[in-house]
Order: structure tokens, then sequence, then C-alpha cells
């Protein structure tokens, strides 16, 4: 599997856990934007880091109207909390129909759809594809969790399981990898051939964040997206692999490193024989992501080393280019996607980008929220709210979506009142 050490599904293996930080959580929140009462505007969260020219727009958001709780005890350390998550959230049950899709380099994804909704769904009805985490797929509970959520609201949901994850069929000696796009390209084309009238919107978790936001930033103007979400995003993967090889995050490292050999081994003959720098044997018995991605995914992808390979799959250097509303959801202690790898300038100067820290967390965890501690994660309310305003904008609009509107009296300097953490 091309990994990167950064982003991954916890629900498999072994969980990449989270890291709570009380020093640092205090000092976060002290430093968060405070509500103004004076500003109705103002949202109301004053535990949350909120950055974007837009932020005025989550004041009408329900689920933002109460400040972010986490559940006591579970979420008083950020590897307490992922390990829950993990392996204690539930998996609501939903029936799935698979296509394998080819891809141009004879390559092969599988797309699990819910069963019977090309039947029961109005022909129009908006589609959202979901990007699971590393090693990730349709099983896994947050996906599940979103999954529903969306399913119930009336819209499509498919979920993108990339090469080898959720028993996707390998066809070529190649996975995926953190600077892969193509794949996800060909998806959103191929959904966009089967459902012309429908707008499609994408919502991308830790490896499957980072993937989705280089793809929008690649696309730029001609993104066939009317909205996307990115979740536990490491966006700066030089950063992220610092800080997964320090301490408790070793032993992360070992059990991902050994989930990966798994998926290797069950598609080693495909790899026989590989000439030039590839080092199979390194990667069959990698005792770590980097080693993996040394022997294996760098070369696969073009780059001569893996330094270089993190470098130049970072997303955190695709958000200037971004032009499809984005909302990106992270944790300020998640030693997975730390803080300071956040491209928050950036998030801050792009009109079409918003970014959400919540104190706590957990990597892929968010205990917290009226479900916690074993339903859906905090963010899919929030994420739920924001794809619908963004749908209901583009269905009430006869030319320009509201948010294209803003953007474009942002660009003409006209007065609009917005809250920016500075």
């Amino acid at each position: 599997m091309a990994a990167s050490p950064f982003s991954f599904s916890p629900s498999r293996s072994f969980p990449p856990l989270r890291s709570f930080v009380p020093a640092m959580a205090r000092s976060f929140s002290s430093s968060s934007p405070k509500h103004n009462g004076d500003d109705p505007q103002e949202p109301s969260l004053s535990n949350l880091e909120i950055v974007g020219a837009r932020r005025a727009l989550l004041s009408s958001f329900a689920s933002l109207k109460k400040p972010y709780k986490p559940f006591p005890l579970i979420a008083w350390n950020r590897h307490v909390e992922t390990i829950f998550a993990a392996f204690f959230r539930s998996a609501p049950d939903v029936a799935l129909r698979r296509e394998c899709l080819r891809t141009s380099d004879d390559g092969a994804v599988a797309l699990d759809w819910v069963s019977g909704d090309d039947r029961r769904l109005p022909f129009d009805s908006p589609v959202l594809i979901l990007l699971p985490g590393l090693t990730g797929g349709s099983d896994d509970t947050y996906v599940r969790h979103m999954l529903v959520r969306a399913r119930n609201k009336g819209w499509r949901v498919v979920v993108f399981n990339s090469r080898g994850c959720a028993d996707s069929p390998v066809t070529t000696p190649q996975f995926y990898s953190a600077s892969f796009t193509k794949d996800l390209s060909q998806i959103v084309d191929h959904v966009a051939k089967r459902y012309p009238k429908s707008n499609i919107y994408a919502v991308g978790w830790s490896l499957g964040a980072n993937i989705l936001v280089r793809y929008l930033g690649q696309e730029s103007h001609s993104c066939p997206l009317s909205g996307a979400v990115s979740l536990c995003n490491p966006f700066n993967l030089v950063i992220a692999d610092e800080d997964f090889h320090k301490g408790f995050n070793n032993i992360y490292d070992r059990a991902l490193a050994r989930a990966l050999r798994n998926i290797f081994k069950k598609h080693a003959l495909l790899f026989e024989g590989l000439e030039g720098e590839y080092n199979i044997p390194m990667a069959a018995s990698a005792k770590s992501v980097r080693d993996f991605d040394e022997g294996l995914t760098r070369v696969s992808f073009g780059f001569r080393s893996v330094d270089e390979y993190y470098s130049n799959s970072s997303s955190s250097s695709s958000i200037e280019h971004v032009r499809t509303p984005l909302l990106c959801i992270q944790a300020a202690t998640d030693p997975i996607a730390p803080s300071r790898g956040i491209p928050r300038e950036e998030i801050k100067e792009n009109p079409n980008c918003l970014l959400i820290v919540t104190p706590q967390g957990g990597h892929l965890g968010w205990v917290a929220g009226d479900e916690a501690p074993f339903g859906a994660p905090w963010t899919d309310p929030v994420v739920m709210e924001f794809l619908e305003y963004l749908h209901k904008e583009r269905a009430t609009s006869t030319q320009n979506s509201y948010w294209d509107e803003l953007n474009g009296a942002r660009k003409s300097s006209s007065s609009v009142t917005v809250h920016i953490r500075s």
C-alpha cells in the first residue's frame, strides 16, 4: 500500500493514537477567538479555533451553537480517545453494492454504493464521495456513520476504496500514495457521467483528506466538485513524519508497518522481478512505514527519496489553488496530523476555505457531542450542515452560488463584515 506514516484509518490493524496535552489545550483555548456578544454573526464557540474569511456563515449551524465538550474520562488523553473510537464506536449496519472500476493504467479500485439507492433516490440527488484514511474502507466506523447520516438526508453516497483497501482488487504492481490523485480524478469523472444532473461533493479523512485537497488544488477552476470537507489532514507531511517517530508514536509506526506488510504479501507476486530502485525485500519486511515507502512507494511514484516524496505530496501547498468551497476540521492535539503543520495563513487568505480546530479529538476520534461516546464523531453534524448549506445555495441560485457571490464581493473589495483570527 503506498503509504504515508501520518494518515491512516485507525479501525483495522492497530490505531494511530492522539495525544491530549492539557497545557497545550489550555493555551490553545485561551488564544482562541472569543464570542463577541455585540455581533450576532460571530459563532459562540469560545473553545474552537476558526479561521477563514467566511467564518460568519458558521453562525447558522445548529451543531455549532454549543461549545465543544469531549466525553468525560475517554477524552482526557489522546491515546485513550483514539483507541476507544477505533475499537468501541458503533458500526451502523448498511447493505452495500460493490462496483469495480478499471483505471486508466489498468489498475482497479472498488466503489461501494448503498444498495438499492439507484432505484430509490431521484436521479438528480446530490452525490457524496467518501475517501477513508490509509488502509481504510467502507467497513470503518467513521465512514459508516457519515454514510448513514448523508443517506438519511436523501443523498446518494459512495465509498471510494483505494487499490488494495477493503479487499479492492490489485491488478498491477502499484498501490496508491499521498501524492496520487489520478484514481480520484477518474472516480469523480465516472460519477459525474453517471449522474450528470447531480451536484457532487466529497469528504476525506486523514490520507484521504490529503489526496482530496491535492486534487482540489490541481483541478482548481475546472474542479467538478461542488464542495468538499477535509478531516484530520496531515497537510505538511514532512512535519507529520517528524512527529510520527517520537515517543509513543513509534508503537503505531510499527503496527502500521505490520499492517502494510500483510497487505503487500497478498499481492507480492505482482511485484516479483521489478527492476530499477525497488527494494522489495525491504518493503516485505518493513519495520516502519518509512521503510515501506523507501522500498516501494517512493519508487512507484517517481521520487528520488522518501523525503522528496513527503515534501512533494503535502496538501498544504495546494490550499492556495483551491477554488472549490472547502471546510477543514482538525484537532489541536493530533500527533499524526500536527497542529503546527496546518496551513493557517494560506487558509485565511483563500476565500474558498474555512478551518475549524477543536481543542481535543483524537485521530479520527472526536468522542464528543450528542452521540458520544459510542455514536458518530462530533464532526459529522458539522460536516453535513456545511454540505447542505452549499447544496441549498446551489439549488436556489440561478447563476452563481452565494459562496461565489461572496467570493466575487471580496475580490471587488466590497464591504463584508467578517471576523478572522489573526
